[in-house]
């Protein structure tokens, strides 16, 4: 079921009786609500926050069409943006300038806010960087038999299963999962538990994002966990986005825009540095990422378009059930 929370961010310069603007919000509230009140002390401009999954917001969306209360679509991945691209309308040049072209809508209906890479987590006391392997590929060798962990309903691995089915083919993607399958992967619902599970020694490596390290590591300083980068190419190497769009309903559409250039400002951006648990890329150019991660530029995933993403989405979802990993 959707989580939905509401919390009125109050500006030093907001005030009168003035609406706040509605953001459904796919990102987690203990990440993105230091953002929003962020926003709302540099603008004035209050928000309230309907939190839940980024593919139920996205259904929610299209189920509600012209009668949406939301003003702002906040998602954690392209492809749930992508599936009501229909509805978000375009956002001016100068907030679509702020960043390369690859990570945004080709229409400019969305931007990418944010980056993560897919990185494969392992666990230090049982494995030297050598030893895991630098390609998903390999995941479905016996040496690894009932040894990975994978998320199949978080929003993150099937952006990651979308860009392998347009990298390789809906064919190969196909055995690939049903190899994985049969070699005992282990699932979880999200990267986090991934990472416990590979510190625990429940698992010894697993497919996340590569700022949940980071994050299990500022709880537990001593965890035997560490990213391993996938090479440049592999399917498994994709670098994603979260990103953020308005509703072409939006009755508020100024200070809408305005959110989502905010967050590619320069204070927006370095929110990312400076200051967010998840330690994800900036996107801006001339905002360096966090000390300690690969620079963004030196990323090279496989060579798809973002912005397909959306329209394949639901037979992603479709491939998943047909391979046993949702029901």
């Amino acid at each position: 079921m959707v989580a939905v929370a509401a919390a009125a961010l109050l500006g030093a310069c907001g005030g009168g009786d003035k609406q706040a603007l509605t953001i459904y919000s796919g990102r987690e509230e203990e990440i993105v609500a230091p953002l929003f009140a962020k926003f709302t002390a540099a603008t004035g401009i209050e928000v309230q926050v309907r939190y839940g999954d980024s593919a139920e917001l996205a259904a929610s969306i299209a189920e509600e069409g012209e009668n949406s209360p939301a003003d702002v679509f906040f998602a954690q991945d392209p492809g749930s943006l992508g599936a009501v691209r229909n509805l978000l309308a375009p956002l001016p040049p100068a907030t679509l300038d702020r960043i390369d072209a690859g990570f945004r809508d080709a229409e400019g209906r969305w931007v990418g806010t944010s980056g993560r890479a897919r990185v494969i987590v392992y666990n230090t006391d049982r494995l030297q960087e050598a030893d895991v392997p630098d390609t998903v590929a390999a995941l479905t060798d016996p040496a690894w038999k009932g040894r990975v962990g994978v998320a199949p309903t978080n929003a993150s691995f099937q952006a990651f299963v979308t860009g392998m089915r347009l990298a390789l083919g809906d064919a190969a993607a196909r055995a690939w999962l049903t190899a994985l399958r049969a070699n005992g992967v282990k699932t979880y619902e999200k990267n986090a538990p991934i990472v416990e599970a590979v510190a625990a020694g429940e698992i010894d490596i697993g497919l996340v994002n590569h700022y949940y390290v980071p994050l299990v590591k500022a709880e537990q300083p001593d965890a035997p966990i560490a990213n391993r980068f996938l090479r440049a190419g592999d399917p498994g190497a994709l670098v994603s986005v979260a990103g953020a769009g308005v509703l072409a309903t939006s009755g508020q559409a100024e200070d809408a825009t305005a959110f989502v250039g905010w967050l590619l400002s320069d204070e927006g951006q370095r929110f990312y540095v400076d200051e967010a648990a998840e330690t994800e890329y900036p996107l801006v150019a001339g905002i360096p990422a966090k000390a300690g991660l690969r620079p963004l530029a030196e990323m090279r995933g496989p060579a798809v378009d973002l912005t397909s993403f959306g329209p394949e989405l639901s037979r992603t979802v479709e491939l998943l059930r047909e391979t046993g990993f949702l029901t």
